[in-house]
């Protein structure tokens, strides 16, 4: 079991986390159940996943977790663009935000791909 918390990763999806609920309140009323609400729990899933995954017992479980996380900053990829697009964010706020996904979506390939090599390196029932 790993502490999620010293995870680099996770620091930096929290990170992500904490700005977008920021720049979100500023978002339009009649999105609050709509792509506020999308965008948030996007974002909260990477992080809430990646938690959830240390908590597991096995590397394969953690793994499974990672990717669910992977999966996650996919759509929160798109829900950026779309707040972009219908310019609830300015173009600028879209640059430094993806560039952070980017960076955090990077970081998610390289923490599976060590797992994954964990795995195989010790049997399918390798403790992460």
């Amino acid at each position: 079991m790993r502490n999620y918390r010293e995870l680099e990763v996770w620091q930096e999806s929290h990170k992500l986390t904490l700005e977008l609920y920021k720049l979100s309140r500023q978002f339009p009323k009649e999105e609050m159940y709509g792509l506020t609400s999308q965008l948030r729990r996007a974002a909260v899933s990477i992080g809430a996943n990646l938690a959830e995954g240390c908590g597991r017992r096995t590397s394969p479980e953690l793994a499974r977790f990672v990717r669910i996380a992977m999966g996650s900053a996919s759509e929160l990829d798109y829900h950026l663009l779309l707040v972009r697009d219908f310019e609830f964010i300015t173009s600028e706020q879209y640059g430094w935000l993806s560039k952070d996904l980017v960076r955090v979506r990077k970081m998610l390939t390289g923490l599976l791909s060590s797992i994954e090599a964990q795995i195989s390196g010790k049997g399918n029932s390798a403790q992460a």
